[in-house]
Protein backbone atom coordinates (compact mmCIF):
# COMPACT_ATOMS: atom_id res chain seq x y z
CA UNK A 1 0.00 0.00 0.00
CA UNK A 2 1.28 3.43 -0.72
CA UNK A 3 1.06 6.60 1.43
CA UNK A 4 -1.34 8.22 -1.75
CA UNK A 5 -4.01 5.36 -0.95
CA UNK A 6 -3.94 6.14 2.72
CA UNK A 7 -6.83 8.47 4.41
CA UNK A 8 -4.53 11.44 4.81
CA UNK A 9 -4.85 15.18 3.42
CA UNK A 10 -3.34 16.40 -0.06
CA UNK A 11 -1.11 18.23 2.12
CA UNK A 12 0.58 15.58 4.00
CA UNK A 13 0.84 13.11 1.18
CA UNK A 14 2.41 15.91 -1.04
CA UNK A 15 5.06 16.61 1.39
CA UNK A 16 5.76 12.65 2.27
CA UNK A 17 5.99 12.74 -1.30
CA UNK A 18 8.31 15.69 -1.31
CA UNK A 19 10.17 13.66 1.64
CA UNK A 20 10.78 10.42 -0.99
CA UNK A 21 8.01 8.27 1.21
CA UNK A 22 6.26 6.72 -1.14
CA UNK A 23 5.33 3.21 0.84
CA UNK A 24 5.35 2.82 4.58
CA UNK A 25 8.25 1.16 6.62
CA UNK A 26 6.75 -1.83 8.57
CA UNK A 27 6.37 -0.11 11.64
CA UNK A 28 4.51 2.86 9.99
CA UNK A 29 2.28 0.28 8.25
CA UNK A 30 1.01 -1.03 11.37
CA UNK A 31 0.71 2.03 13.65
CA UNK A 32 -0.99 4.29 11.52
CA UNK A 33 -4.40 2.44 10.77
CA UNK A 34 -4.68 2.19 14.77
CA UNK A 35 -3.58 5.50 15.30
CA UNK A 36 -6.04 7.20 12.89
CA UNK A 37 -8.80 5.33 14.97
CA UNK A 38 -8.06 6.85 18.06
CA UNK A 39 -6.77 3.66 19.93
CA UNK A 40 -3.86 3.73 22.35
CA UNK A 41 -0.42 1.80 21.20
CA UNK A 42 2.41 0.68 22.74
CA UNK A 43 4.82 0.08 19.99
CA UNK A 44 8.12 -1.62 20.05
CA UNK A 45 10.61 -1.43 17.40
CA UNK A 46 14.43 -1.37 16.12
CA UNK A 47 16.21 2.38 15.57
CA UNK A 48 16.27 2.82 11.85
CA UNK A 49 12.58 1.80 11.05
CA UNK A 50 11.19 4.82 10.70
CA UNK A 51 9.19 5.36 14.39
CA UNK A 52 9.04 8.89 14.24
CA UNK A 53 6.56 9.16 11.43
CA UNK A 54 4.65 6.50 12.51
CA UNK A 55 3.18 9.11 14.70
CA UNK A 56 4.27 11.99 13.21
CA UNK A 57 1.40 10.87 10.00
CA UNK A 58 -1.18 10.24 12.04
CA UNK A 59 -0.88 13.00 15.05
CA UNK A 60 -0.40 16.15 12.19
CA UNK A 61 -3.34 14.56 10.56
CA UNK A 62 -5.61 14.38 13.23
CA UNK A 63 -4.71 17.47 14.34
CA UNK A 64 -5.39 19.05 11.63
CA UNK A 65 -8.92 17.67 11.56
CA UNK A 66 -8.95 19.18 15.41
CA UNK A 67 -8.56 22.84 13.51
CA UNK A 68 -10.59 22.69 11.00
CA UNK A 69 -13.48 22.50 13.07
CA UNK A 70 -12.34 25.24 16.26
CA UNK A 71 -10.62 28.53 15.98
CA UNK A 72 -9.61 28.01 19.79
CA UNK A 73 -5.70 27.68 20.20
CA UNK A 74 -4.49 25.11 22.34
CA UNK A 75 -1.72 22.64 22.66
CA UNK A 76 -3.06 19.40 21.33
CA UNK A 77 -0.52 16.96 21.08
CA UNK A 78 2.77 16.50 23.47
CA UNK A 79 5.67 14.39 22.27
CA UNK A 80 7.87 13.59 25.35
CA UNK A 81 11.42 12.80 24.60
CA UNK A 82 14.53 12.38 26.70
CA UNK A 83 17.42 14.48 25.23
CA UNK A 84 17.51 18.09 23.67
CA UNK A 85 18.65 16.16 20.79
CA UNK A 86 16.06 13.86 19.99
CA UNK A 87 13.65 17.20 20.84
CA UNK A 88 15.26 19.51 17.81
CA UNK A 89 15.04 16.20 15.55
CA UNK A 90 11.43 15.36 15.93
CA UNK A 91 10.19 18.62 15.60
CA UNK A 92 12.12 18.70 12.35
CA UNK A 93 10.33 15.96 11.41
CA UNK A 94 6.74 17.16 12.61
CA UNK A 95 7.23 20.68 9.94
CA UNK A 96 8.59 18.43 7.74
CA UNK A 97 5.45 16.12 7.23
CA UNK A 98 2.92 19.27 8.37
CA UNK A 99 3.98 21.82 6.05
CA UNK A 100 1.48 23.73 4.63
CA UNK A 101 -1.50 22.50 7.15
CA UNK A 102 -1.28 25.32 9.67
CA UNK A 103 -0.23 22.64 12.39
CA UNK A 104 2.04 24.54 14.16
CA UNK A 105 4.97 22.19 16.23
CA UNK A 106 7.52 23.79 18.41
CA UNK A 107 10.31 21.87 20.70
CA UNK A 108 11.35 23.15 23.87
CA UNK A 109 14.01 21.54 26.09
CA UNK A 110 16.69 22.91 28.86
CA UNK A 111 20.48 24.14 28.28
CA UNK A 112 19.34 27.26 25.85
CA UNK A 113 17.84 30.40 27.08
CA UNK A 114 13.69 30.26 27.59
CA UNK A 115 12.81 33.04 25.99
CA UNK A 116 12.64 32.53 22.45
CA UNK A 117 10.88 29.33 23.66
CA UNK A 118 8.51 31.15 25.57
CA UNK A 119 8.01 33.43 22.54
CA UNK A 120 7.15 30.31 20.34
CA UNK A 121 4.47 29.08 22.83
CA UNK A 122 2.87 32.69 22.90
CA UNK A 123 2.32 32.37 19.31
CA UNK A 124 0.49 29.92 19.38
CA UNK A 125 1.49 25.90 19.01
CA UNK A 126 -0.86 22.83 18.40
CA UNK A 127 1.86 20.33 19.00
CA UNK A 128 4.70 20.37 21.40
CA UNK A 129 8.02 18.21 21.36
CA UNK A 130 9.55 18.44 24.74
CA UNK A 131 12.15 17.49 27.17
CA UNK A 132 10.16 17.25 30.70
CA UNK A 133 12.22 19.67 32.76
CA UNK A 134 12.19 22.77 30.52
CA UNK A 135 8.23 21.76 30.13
CA UNK A 136 7.96 21.54 34.09
CA UNK A 137 9.64 25.03 34.07
CA UNK A 138 7.22 26.41 31.95
CA UNK A 139 3.99 24.73 33.11
CA UNK A 140 5.07 26.22 36.50
CA UNK A 141 5.42 29.71 34.70
CA UNK A 142 2.21 29.27 33.19
CA UNK A 143 2.84 29.48 29.81
CA UNK A 144 2.35 25.79 29.14
CA UNK A 145 -1.28 24.60 29.33
CA UNK A 146 -1.88 20.49 29.02
CA UNK A 147 -5.90 20.67 29.84
CA UNK A 148 -6.48 20.38 26.24
CA UNK A 149 -4.14 17.50 25.32
CA UNK A 150 -5.75 15.01 22.83
CA UNK A 151 -2.53 12.73 22.64
CA UNK A 152 0.38 12.60 24.47
CA UNK A 153 3.49 10.72 22.46
CA UNK A 154 6.19 8.99 25.07
CA UNK A 155 9.06 8.53 22.43
CA UNK A 156 11.94 6.48 23.27
CA UNK A 157 10.48 5.57 26.64
CA UNK A 158 13.54 2.93 27.50
CA UNK A 159 15.72 5.72 27.26
CA UNK A 160 13.29 8.04 29.49
CA UNK A 161 13.51 5.39 32.25
CA UNK A 162 17.32 4.98 32.03
CA UNK A 163 17.56 8.78 32.67
CA UNK A 164 15.93 8.84 35.49
CA UNK A 165 12.39 10.54 34.45
CA UNK A 166 9.90 8.23 35.27
CA UNK A 167 8.85 10.77 38.05
CA UNK A 168 8.69 13.40 35.42
CA UNK A 169 5.86 11.10 33.25
CA UNK A 170 3.59 10.31 35.82
CA UNK A 171 3.71 14.37 36.94
CA UNK A 172 2.88 15.20 33.42
CA UNK A 173 0.06 12.49 33.42
CA UNK A 174 -1.44 14.47 36.25
CA UNK A 175 -1.89 16.91 34.23
CA UNK A 176 -3.33 15.86 30.95
CA UNK A 177 -7.11 15.29 30.56
CA UNK A 178 -8.22 11.24 31.19
CA UNK A 179 -9.79 10.92 27.85
CA UNK A 180 -6.72 11.14 26.08
CA UNK A 181 -4.98 8.93 23.39
CA UNK A 182 -1.82 7.66 24.45
CA UNK A 183 0.85 6.71 22.36
CA UNK A 184 4.08 4.44 23.75
CA UNK A 185 7.17 4.14 21.93
CA UNK A 186 10.53 2.13 23.07
CA UNK A 187 13.58 0.14 21.20
CA UNK A 188 13.07 -2.52 23.76
CA UNK A 189 10.53 -3.88 26.47
CA UNK A 190 11.23 -5.24 29.69
CA UNK A 191 9.44 -5.57 33.10
CA UNK A 192 10.02 -1.75 34.03
CA UNK A 193 8.81 -0.46 30.27
CA UNK A 194 5.96 -2.72 30.65
CA UNK A 195 4.89 -1.41 33.91
CA UNK A 196 5.25 2.20 33.22
CA UNK A 197 3.52 1.21 29.96
CA UNK A 198 0.01 -0.57 31.18
CA UNK A 199 0.13 2.29 33.70
CA UNK A 200 -0.75 4.94 31.12
CA UNK A 201 -1.82 3.33 28.25
CA UNK A 202 -5.77 1.70 27.90
CA UNK A 203 -6.70 -1.63 26.32
CA UNK A 204 -3.01 -0.61 23.82
CA UNK A 205 -2.42 -1.76 20.98
CA UNK A 206 0.91 -4.01 21.05
CA UNK A 207 2.97 -3.73 17.96
CA UNK A 208 6.27 -5.78 18.08
CA UNK A 209 8.59 -5.06 14.90
CA UNK A 210 11.49 -7.07 16.41
CA UNK A 211 13.29 -9.62 14.47
CA UNK A 212 15.76 -12.83 16.25
CA UNK A 213 18.62 -10.29 15.05
CA UNK A 214 18.59 -6.65 16.42
CA UNK A 215 20.87 -5.85 14.24
CA UNK A 216 19.75 -4.30 11.07
CA UNK A 217 20.91 -6.68 7.89
CA UNK A 218 21.89 -3.37 6.15
CA UNK A 219 24.69 -3.16 8.42
CA UNK A 220 28.15 -5.19 8.48
CA UNK A 221 29.18 -5.12 11.51
CA UNK A 222 32.96 -6.41 13.01
CA UNK A 223 34.86 -6.40 15.77
CA UNK A 224 38.92 -5.72 15.88
CA UNK A 225 41.18 -6.28 19.26
CA UNK A 226 43.25 -3.52 19.61
CA UNK A 227 45.10 -2.46 22.54
CA UNK A 228 44.06 0.45 24.37
CA UNK A 229 46.65 2.91 23.13
CA UNK A 230 46.75 1.30 19.73
CA UNK A 231 43.80 2.46 18.87
CA UNK A 232 43.94 5.89 17.41
CA UNK A 233 46.27 4.35 15.08
CA UNK A 234 44.05 1.79 13.69
CA UNK A 235 41.62 4.76 13.85
CA UNK A 236 43.68 7.35 11.81
CA UNK A 237 44.04 4.65 9.23
CA UNK A 238 40.49 3.47 9.04
CA UNK A 239 39.84 7.57 8.31
CA UNK A 240 42.66 8.04 5.91
CA UNK A 241 41.88 5.00 3.97
CA UNK A 242 37.76 5.79 3.46
CA UNK A 243 38.87 9.76 3.52
CA UNK A 244 35.51 10.89 1.58
CA UNK A 245 33.09 9.00 3.70
CA UNK A 246 31.68 9.83 6.60
CA UNK A 247 32.52 8.77 10.45
CA UNK A 248 30.34 8.57 13.54
CA UNK A 249 32.89 7.40 16.50
CA UNK A 250 31.51 6.38 19.97
CA UNK A 251 33.44 6.64 23.07
CA UNK A 252 32.88 6.33 26.77
CA UNK A 253 33.34 9.56 28.15
CA UNK A 254 33.03 13.06 28.01
CA UNK A 255 36.99 13.36 28.71
CA UNK A 256 37.49 10.43 25.89
CA UNK A 257 35.40 12.44 23.31
CA UNK A 258 38.26 15.56 23.90
CA UNK A 259 41.56 13.24 24.19
CA UNK A 260 40.53 11.55 20.80
CA UNK A 261 39.88 14.21 18.92
CA UNK A 262 43.38 15.95 19.89
CA UNK A 263 44.93 12.82 19.11
CA UNK A 264 43.18 12.68 15.67
CA UNK A 265 44.35 16.44 15.62
CA UNK A 266 48.25 15.57 16.24
CA UNK A 267 47.96 12.98 13.30
CA UNK A 268 46.17 16.25 10.77
CA UNK A 269 42.38 14.85 10.99
CA UNK A 270 39.82 16.86 11.61
CA UNK A 271 36.92 16.09 13.86
CA UNK A 272 34.27 17.44 16.09
CA UNK A 273 33.10 15.99 19.16
CA UNK A 274 29.54 15.62 20.94
CA UNK A 275 28.65 15.47 24.76
CA UNK A 276 26.84 16.81 27.62
CA UNK A 277 29.63 19.30 28.57
CA UNK A 278 28.96 21.37 25.21
CA UNK A 279 26.41 24.42 25.37
CA UNK A 280 22.84 23.12 23.13
CA UNK A 281 23.83 25.98 20.70
CA UNK A 282 27.78 24.17 20.00
CA UNK A 283 26.31 20.89 20.17
CA UNK A 284 23.69 21.59 17.24
CA UNK A 285 26.20 23.38 15.29
CA UNK A 286 28.51 20.37 15.36
CA UNK A 287 25.27 18.26 14.72
CA UNK A 288 24.73 20.13 11.55
CA UNK A 289 28.15 20.17 10.33
CA UNK A 290 28.26 16.71 10.12
CA UNK A 291 24.99 16.19 8.99
CA UNK A 292 25.68 18.87 6.22
CA UNK A 293 29.07 16.64 5.21
CA UNK A 294 31.51 19.98 6.06
CA UNK A 295 33.01 17.91 8.57
CA UNK A 296 33.03 13.91 8.48
CA UNK A 297 34.09 12.74 11.46
CA UNK A 298 32.29 13.20 14.61
CA UNK A 299 33.39 11.31 18.28
CA UNK A 300 30.42 11.22 20.49
CA UNK A 301 29.42 10.12 23.92
CA UNK A 302 26.27 8.18 24.14
CA UNK A 303 23.56 11.09 24.30
CA UNK A 304 24.32 11.00 20.42
CA UNK A 305 23.49 7.00 19.95
CA UNK A 306 19.84 7.22 21.13
CA UNK A 307 17.20 8.13 18.08
CA UNK A 308 19.34 10.53 16.15
CA UNK A 309 18.75 10.67 12.60
CA UNK A 310 21.98 11.60 10.83
CA UNK A 311 21.84 11.02 7.32
CA UNK A 312 24.73 8.83 5.28
CA UNK A 313 26.89 7.97 8.39
CA UNK A 314 29.27 5.28 6.37
CA UNK A 315 31.34 4.18 9.55
CA UNK A 316 30.63 3.64 13.03
CA UNK A 317 33.31 3.03 14.96
CA UNK A 318 32.99 2.12 18.47
CA UNK A 319 36.24 3.09 19.88
CA UNK A 320 35.33 2.44 23.50
CA UNK A 321 32.84 -0.98 23.74
CA UNK A 322 29.64 0.51 25.23
CA UNK A 323 29.35 -0.33 28.80
CA UNK A 324 25.60 -1.13 27.99
CA UNK A 325 24.83 -4.23 25.83
CA UNK A 326 22.01 -2.57 24.26
CA UNK A 327 23.78 0.37 23.58
CA UNK A 328 26.07 -1.42 20.92
CA UNK A 329 22.80 -1.83 18.78
CA UNK A 330 21.69 1.87 19.11
CA UNK A 331 25.34 3.04 18.33
CA UNK A 332 25.72 1.16 15.10
CA UNK A 333 22.12 1.35 14.20
CA UNK A 334 23.44 5.18 13.63
CA UNK A 335 24.50 3.76 9.97
CA UNK A 336 22.58 1.25 7.37
CA UNK A 337 19.40 3.55 7.79
CA UNK A 338 16.14 2.64 5.85
CA UNK A 339 17.77 1.44 2.78
CA UNK A 340 21.14 2.53 2.87
CA UNK A 341 24.22 -0.18 3.46
CA UNK A 342 26.80 0.63 6.88
CA UNK A 343 29.74 -0.13 8.20
CA UNK A 344 30.75 -0.61 11.67
CA UNK A 345 33.94 -1.57 13.33
CA UNK A 346 34.28 -2.28 17.41
CA UNK A 347 38.21 -1.57 18.55
CA UNK A 348 38.65 -3.90 21.71
CA UNK A 349 41.03 -4.11 24.13
CA UNK A 350 42.07 -6.83 26.67
CA UNK A 351 40.22 -5.18 29.41
CA UNK A 352 37.27 -4.77 27.39
CA UNK A 353 36.79 -8.49 26.85
CA UNK A 354 34.22 -9.01 29.20
CA UNK A 355 32.13 -6.40 27.93
CA UNK A 356 32.44 -7.75 24.42
CA UNK A 357 31.07 -11.10 25.81
CA UNK A 358 27.77 -9.32 27.22
CA UNK A 359 26.94 -7.80 24.01
CA UNK A 360 27.14 -11.05 22.13
CA UNK A 361 25.33 -12.49 24.83
CA UNK A 362 22.48 -9.91 24.30
CA UNK A 363 22.86 -10.22 20.40
CA UNK A 364 22.83 -13.80 20.67
CA UNK A 365 25.53 -14.79 18.36
CA UNK A 366 29.10 -13.76 18.05
CA UNK A 367 30.35 -10.66 16.25
CA UNK A 368 32.56 -11.30 12.87
CA UNK A 369 36.11 -10.90 13.72
CA UNK A 370 38.29 -8.93 11.84
CA UNK A 371 41.25 -10.50 10.38
CA UNK A 372 44.24 -8.41 11.58
CA UNK A 373 47.98 -10.14 11.42
CA UNK A 374 50.92 -9.02 13.82
CA UNK A 375 52.64 -7.72 10.68
CA UNK A 376 49.45 -5.83 9.56
CA UNK A 377 49.01 -4.54 13.32
CA UNK A 378 52.90 -3.29 13.59
CA UNK A 379 52.45 -1.83 10.08
CA UNK A 380 49.39 0.06 11.36
CA UNK A 381 51.45 1.48 14.53
CA UNK A 382 54.48 3.14 12.02
CA UNK A 383 52.18 5.53 10.85
CA UNK A 384 55.29 6.91 9.13
CA UNK A 385 55.67 4.31 6.93
CA UNK A 386 54.01 3.64 3.80
CA UNK A 387 50.86 1.92 3.82
CA UNK A 388 50.70 -1.03 1.70
CA UNK A 389 47.61 -2.57 2.74
CA UNK A 390 44.04 -1.10 2.67
CA UNK A 391 42.63 -1.55 5.80
CA UNK A 392 39.15 -2.78 4.53
CA UNK A 393 40.87 -5.65 2.98
CA UNK A 394 41.77 -6.94 7.05
CA UNK A 395 38.40 -6.55 6.97
CA UNK A 396 36.74 -10.37 6.60
CA UNK A 397 33.64 -9.28 4.49
CA UNK A 398 32.18 -12.53 4.73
Amino acid sequence: MKFSEYRLSDEIKRNLEEMGFKRPTDIQFKCIPSIQKGEDVLAIAQTGTGKTAAFAIPVIDKIQAIKSKTKSQAIRALVMVPTRELAVQINQVFNQIGKKTKVKTASIYGGVEQDQQIEKLLQGVDILVSTPGRMFDLVHQGFIKLDRIEVLILDEADRMLDLGFNKDIQDTIRLLPRNRQTLFFSATIDKNIKKLAYAIVRDAIRIQISPKDPVSKNIHHQVAFVEMDDKRFFLQRLIAENDTQKFLVFVRTKVRAERVKKALERLDISSDSLHGDKEQKDRENVLQKFKDGENLVLIATDVSARGIDIPNVDWVVNYDIPEVAENYVHRIGRTGRGVQKGEAISFCSKEEKELLEQIEAYTSYPINRAKVTKAEYQETLDIEKEKKNDWRSLIDEH
